[in-house]
């Protein structure tokens, strides 16, 4: 492959066409459709095997005989993983497990390095050189605190799943799923069949709300049915679904012993004297998912607000970023779920391979219409998805000036109104640089959301009065995507 005029390369670099981060449902999609258009691609993701926090799967040290029963779907991931093993057979795909990204930069015109860490303790350290670059880096998920949230037996909704997937494990026995948004549904769903059992989903938000938009309903049935499907397994299965709720306290001495559950109104403010105690020895919680940016920003890609709060990467009709030769695919822009992960993710592809290859095929063309519109479709469902699921500016009534918010640094909701209030802190900096909340070892993608809302709601300068869920500084921009060694740093920059 011609390098371009800067000559600047990274030893032991590994060249190719198109470089995929990340190997989950839009990265497998992406690499494998590139791969099967005659494209020269590297696909580098953090994990050991491919399929991301969606198809995470057991080691075959555990025996698992059917793994595809904890998912939704897995026919496709079936055939995505098949495509990929026969294109690492033949060379047209190199598969590089195990490699986090950690910052990527320009070299040249238009061509791309990527820099990993790899090994067990990220004591290692690689990098790609790419013609283009295709983001596919998935989501966290966003926690909201509350008193006892820190308590042994809190985990997150998407991490129980994950410990169910992976580990073939369960955080308890009896279980109680809370937060908002269609996940907690797929989790309940999936802990009852593993055999626990789950008293209640606490849903904050309501379901009725998806009636108000019924063209986009009308627009999406398989959506309408897979929700009505879920409803009746999960009746079928004893859970009781209770909306316009929230998980308010936490109680018990060396883990959770029972949950305090409290009516929330439109804005997700506790209603006084509605407060229930349901037992239970684990809690679920999970308020949906925020889109991984930390690559996309260090790129330079453009980004937008989206309905659930979140920011995401600014993408065209084509899946380009605003950065050329940089295009992104799945909940990179914006939480919709796997059909559009996949559907992203393939049409990303062609879009690349109509760039690079100056035009494709009429069947191709063909597709990447077809595709445009499932995605348009299915983008409109993720809105009023977002929009529903929302959080509400009231839910910061939840917290006791001692509860957490920064688990990290330890940094409670009183230091952090005080910081507000009384050192005129007006914005999410100067709340962070007072108080270090967001500066720990996450790097605020738990507590990064609440400290912005909390810092909205309570400052003093320019941010003052502002309605809570708005980021008008944009998302967080962090230099580097994980933690990464100082040595690895220095060797960067002086690379013999």
């Amino acid at each position: 492959m011609p390098h371009s005029t800067d000559e600047r390369r990274p030893r032991d670099a590994d060249c190719a066409e198109l470089a995929v981060v990340g190997a989950g449902p839009a990265g497998l999609a992406a690499a494998v459709t590139a791969a099967d258009h005659g494209l020269d691609v590297v696909l580098l993701d953090s994990a050991v095997t491919p399929g991301g926090q969606y198809y995470r799967s057991p080691p075959g040290g555990l025996g698992a005989t059917r793994p595809g029963a904890l998912h939704h779907g897995w026919p496709v991931f079936a055939e995505l993983s098949a495509r990929l093993a026969a294109h690492r057979a033949s060379g047209a795909i190199r598969h590089l497990h195990n490699h986090q990204v950690w910052t990527v930069e320009r070299a040249g015109d238009r061509d791309w390095i990527l820099h990993a860490v790899t090994g067990a303790e990220g004591d290692h350290r690689s990098a790609v050189r790419a013609r283009r670059m295709l983001l596919a880096t998935g989501a966290y998920e966003r926690q909201l605190p509350f008193p006892g949230w820190t308590r042994p037996g809190v985990v997150s909704a998407a991490g129980a799943q994950a410990m169910l997937k992976s580990g073939l494990v369960l955080p308890g026995r009896r279980i109680v799923v809370a937060g908002s948004g269609p996940l907690l549904q797929a989790v309940a769903l999936s802990l009852t069949r593993a055999g626990a059992s789950v008293p209640a989903l606490i849903e904050a938000s309501g379901y009725g709300a998806y009636a108000r938009a019924p063209r986009v309903l009308a627009a999406n049935p398989g959506k309408m049915t897979e929700g009505v499907r879920y409803g009746a397994a999960l009746t079928g299965a004893g859970v009781r679904v209770l909306t316009h709720r929230a998980v308010t306290d936490v109680h018990g001495d060396d883990r959770v012993e029972a949950v305090t559950v409290s009516r929330v109104d439109r804005r997700w403010r506790p209603v006084p004297g509605t407060g229930r105690k349901i037992a239970c020895d684990a809690l679920a919680v999970g308020h949906g998912l925020v889109p991984q940016l930390e690559l996309a920003v260090a790129a330079g890609c453009g980004t937008r607000l989206c309905a659930d709060g979140t920011h995401a990467v600014t993408l065209d009709e084509q899946l380009g970023t605003t950065v050329p030769g940089v295009w992104a695919a799945g909940e990179a822009g914006g939480i919709g779920g796997v059909e559009l992960a996949l559907c992203e993710g393939e049409l990303a592809a062609l879009s690349v391979i109509r760039e690079m290859r100056g035009g494709v095929e009429r069947a191709v063309a063909r597709r990447a219409v077809a595709l445009r519109r499932s995605r348009r479709r299915l983008r409109a469902f993720s809105a009023l998805m977002g929009a529903v699921h929302r959080p509400g500016a009231g839910w910061s009534d939840w917290l006791t000036g001692d509860t957490e918010v920064c688990r990290c640094e330890e940094i409670t909701a009183g230091r952090i109104r005080t910081a507000c209030e009384e050192l005129g802190a007006g914005d999410t900096r100067t709340v962070k640089l007072l108080t270090r909340a967001g500066m720990g070892w996450c790097q605020g993608r738990t507590c990064g959301f609440a400290v912005r809302e909390l810092a909205g709601a309570h400052g003093s300068g320019h941010n003052a009065g502002r309605s809570t869920g708005e980021e008008p500084d944009g998302p967080d921009r962090r230099p580097l995507a994980c933690p990464v060694r100082l040595s690895t740093l220095a060797d960067l920059a002086d690379p013999g």
